[in-house]
C-alpha cells in the first residue's frame, strides 16, 4: 500500500530539521494569544527547536482549559481565529468547547483511514456521533480527504442501520469498537448479508478477542487514538505493531501529574503538542498512559510509536466510549444521602462493555439509583446495593476490571 504523503516515511534528520522549523513558528503563534500570555511569558520561540526543549514549558491540563474558557469563553484564548472562523463548534461532557475545521484533513483522520485501505470507492458507515461532540464530524472529514463517501449514520435505531448498510452497499465501518458487533449480530438476525470488509474504530478499547471476531467475519479492524481536542493522535498501521504517532503532533510520555519525560519505555502520561495553526494547543496533557516502542513499524512509517492505550492517569474511565469521571461518582453519591459510598465497575460481557454501579447504603431504591446513574453518567448502569463497609478503603470510586492483554 502508497502511504499517505512523504511526511510519514521522513528520515530522523529530515524530522529534526521540520521540528526546528514548526516548533518554535508554534510557540510564537501560541505565546500571542490572550490564553498563552502568562503561561508563556518568559518562553523565547525560537530557543524551542527539539522535543527536549518542550519538555522545560508548563503542562495544560484539561482542567485549566476549562477554567480558561469559563474566564475567556467558548474558546478560552487559545486560538487563533474568532468563533466565527470556524466551521463548528463542539460541546463535549464538562462542558469543554472544541472547535472544528472542514478544511482538508482539518483533524488528521484521513492518515489513519488511508493505512486501514479506506479511500475512493468506498463508502464508510460512520457511527460516530455527530451532535455536540465532534468524533461524527471527526471521521467524516478524514473519509473527504481519502475520498469516500459518508454514510452519517450516528448510534442506534440498529436495524435501520443495517437495512441502509445493506441497501448502499456500505464497504467500511468507523465508530466504537462495540457498536459494529451489535450491526453485525443484528444483520445475522434479520437474515441480511452486510458488505463491510474495512473497519477504522476509536473511542474505546479494541480487545484483541473482538478483532479476531471481526477478521473471522472477513472484517480487517484497525484502532486510532484520538480526542476532541486534538484530533488524531495516533493510529494502527497493517502492521499491528504499537501506533504510529500522528505527522501533526508532538507526543511525549510523562511522570502522571508532572510534565517530566519519563525513562523510553516507561509507562507514563501522554503530553501532546499540536502543530495545527488555528488551534496551537502546546503540551497538552490527555489524562492517558502509553509508552514508546523502541524502533520503526515494519510498515515503513518512521515516526514514533506508542503502545497505545493503556489506562489513565487518574481514575476517569472510558466505558461504552463515554469517559465516567470520579466527580461525577460524587454527584451520584450527593443526590442520595443514605448511600454512604459508591464504585464503578468498568467491566466486560459478550464483547461488550458493562458498567456496575455499587452502593454502600440501606433503604435506598435501585430503581431511584438507576435514574440518577443514567442522569448523571449518561450511561445506563447496573445497580449492586451493598452493605456499608463493604467496599475496599483504598480510595478508589472507579475501578477498570477489563483486561487488555
Amino acid at each position: 500500500m502508497t502511504h499517505f504523503d512523504t511526511l510519514e516515511t521522513r528520515s530522523a534528520d529530515q524530522r529534526a530539521e521540520a521540528l526546528a522549523r514548526d516548533l518554535p513558528r508554534q510557540i510564537a503563534a501560541a505565546k500571542a494569544l490572550p490564553g498563552y500570555a502568562t503561561v508563556l511569558a518568559d518562553v523565547e520561540p525560537s530557543q524551542v527547536t527539539t522535543i527536549a526543549d518542550l519538555a522545560a514549558l508548563p503542562v495544560l491540563r484539561k482542567s485549566a482549559l476549562g477554567e480558561a474558557q469559563k474566564s475567556a469563553p467558548p474558546f478560552g484564548g487559545l486560538t487563533t481565529l474568532p468563533t466565527s472562523g470556524f466551521a463548528h463548534v463542539f460541546q463535549s461532557p464538562g462542558p469543554i468547547y472544541e472547535p472544528g475545521g472542514v478544511g482538508h484533513d482539518w483533524w488528521r483522520m484521513g492518515r489513519f483511514l488511508h493505512a486501514a485501505g479506506i479511500g475512493k470507492g468506498d463508502i464508510v458507515q460512520n457511527c460516530f456521533g455527530y451532535h455536540l461532540t465532534p468524533a461524527g464530524m471527526i471521521f467524516e472529514n478524514g473519509a473527504r480527504a481519502v475520498g469516500a463517501a459518508v454514510l452519517p449514520a450516528g448510534t442506534g435505531q440498529t436495524e435501520l442501520q443495517v437495512t441502509a448498510a445493506r441497501d448502499i452497499g456500505c464497504t467500511a465501518y468507523a465508530g466504537t469498537p462495540d457498536y459494529l458487533k451489535v450491526i453485525l449480530d443484528k444483520a445475522a438476525e434479520m437474515g441480511v448479508t452486510l458488505s463491510f470488509t474495512k473497519a477504522a474504530v476509536g473511542g474505546g478499547a479494541l480487545f484483541p478477542s473482538l478483532r479476531q471476531e471481526y477478521a473471522d467475519r472477513g472484517i480487517a479492524c484497525l484502532q486510532s487514538y484520538a480526542t476532541a481536542d486534538l484530533g488524531n493522535i495516533a493510529y494502527e498501521s497493517p502492521a499491528m505493531e504499537g501506533m504510529i504517532v500522528d505527522e501533526g503532533v508532538i507526543a511525549e510520555i510523562v511522570t502522571p501529574g508532572t510534565g517530566d519525560p519519563v525513562a523510553p519505555g516507561q509507562v507514563g502520561e501522554v503530553v501532546v503538542t499540536t502543530l495545527n495553526p488555528d488551534y496551537p494547543l502546546i503540551r497538552f496533557a490527555t489524562g492517558d498512559l502509553s509508552a514508546v516502542l523502541p524502533g520503526e513499524s515494519p510498515c515503513g512509517r518512521t515516526n514514533l510509536r506508542i503502545k497505545g492505550w493503556m489506562g489513565r492517569a487518574d481514575q476517569t474511565t472510558k466505558i461504552k466510549g463515554m469517559f465516567v469521571r470520579p466527580e461525577q461518582v460524587a454527584q451520584f453519591v450527593a443526590h442520595h444521602p443514605e448511600v454512604k459510598r459508591a464504585r464503578i465497575l468498568a467491566q466486560r460481557e459478550g464483547e461488550m462493555d458493562v458498567m456496575v454501579v455499587q452502593v454502600e447504603g440501606t433503604g435506598g431504591s435501585e430503581r431511584a439509583y438507576a435514574e440518577t446513574v443514567a442522569d448523571v453518567l449518561k450511561l445506563k448502569g447496573r445497580i449492586e446495593v451493598l452493605s456499608p463497609g463493604t467496599l475496599p478503603n483504598d480510595g478508589k470510586v472507579i475501578e477498570d476490571q477489563r483486561s487488555y492483554d
